[in-house]
């Protein structure tokens, strides 16, 4: 056991306050302030009208989204005050937005850029891989596709379809790749050995996988939280000195911007993929520092072996 380990730290200056509003009452908040403006309030017009803040919303839902969710409302970037966006606008948003990149967008790119969130699209495609296929499709049905030709024709061959009930998605360069069904579970690229058989593919396999190699990078945590930002760390910065920093944990380091953090509240970031490059926060990306051999004396391949037998003898058990 280490030292740290032993030892309850009080919240440093800015974690501390805000406290005592419950869940029902930032609820309430919510409902009143949309009756109020007679529609949907976007989160800036929530902080402005409300004596609520960004950290309790987070504190109690995880997400602005969340909490209009819980309160029966749509999210004004996702549903327009409410209302379902047609297709045809979704379209005509996602070209733009393509228009301006000179490329498909990624979902955070999309997020940044377009009037509305991602949620639409995906919740009427299935998944992010299959949206621009799908709205390729839905131009071409739909008389659009003449005045977008640029933009569709940057929509690679990718074909999606039903097969036994299930959409599929299949890559057409590159090496071989399976199908792969939607409404089943997608794993990062094997990562053995180590504490996860696949690596991270959401913020949560982030936190898991820094969790467990945080002492060997030269971290302890002192304190994690259900809000913005995610931990406090201490960190050796020399042979007998440590210091205090606040982290972010993101899957990409782009999500910082979509979750719309502020630059101030956080001292670095710590994700698996950074594609942020003028990021003006240090960044840890863990794809570029986890190793083999970071793991190699805890989970010896004779161990992964024989969990693999056991694994082949419970499957063939049923």
């Amino acid at each position: 056991m280490y030292v740290w380990d032993c030892v309850e730290y009080a919240p440093s200056d800015g974690w501390a306050g805000e406290l005592g509003m419950t869940k029902q009452e930032i609820q309430e908040q919510i409902v009143a302030c949309a009756e109020k403006l007679g529609h949907t309030p976007s989160v800036m017009e929530f902080m402005k009208t409300t004596p609520i803040s960004r950290r309790q919303v987070r504190r109690h839902f995880g997400s602005y989204t969340r909490a209009l969710e819980a309160c029966n409302l749509e999210s004004p970037r996702s549903g327009g005050g409410g209302n379902r966006v047609p297709l045809e606008k979704l379209f005509l948003d996602w070209a733009t937005v393509t228009q301006t990149l000179r490329k498909t967008p990624s979902m955070g790119e999309y997020e940044m850029l377009s009037k509305y969130s991602t949620r639409p699209l995906t919740r009427h495609f299935g998944s992010w891989r299959q949206v621009a296929y799908g709205l390729k499709q839905f131009a071409e049905r739909s008389g659009l596709a003449e005045q977008w030709q640029a933009e569709l024709a940057l929509v690679g061959g990718t074909a999606s379809g039903e097969a036994g009930g299930a959409a599929m998605v299949r890559s057409t360069s590159g090496p071989h790749l399976s199908t792969a069904r939607l409404g089943r579970p997608a794993f990062g690229p094997p990562m053995w050995p180590g504490p996860m058989t696949h690596a991270p593919v959401n913020e949560q396999g982030v936190i898991f996988l820094f969790g467990a190699i945080a002492w060997q990078l030269g971290y302890v945590a002192q304190r994690w939280q259900a809000e913005f930002p995610d931990c406090e760390l201490i960190r050796r910065v020399g042979e007998d000195r440590c210091q205090l920093v606040r982290a972010e944990l993101e899957y990409e380091s782009r999500n910082f911007l979509k979750h719309m953090h502020e630059l101030s509240g956080c001292d670095m970031i710590i994700c698996w993929k950074h594609n942020w490059p003028e990021c003006p926060l240090e960044v840890l990306e863990l794809r570029k520092v986890v190793t083999a051999e970071m793991f190699a004396a805890a989970f010896p391949a004779q161990l992964y072996a024989g969990w693999q037998q056991k694994k082949l003898a419970a499957d063939e058990r049923g």
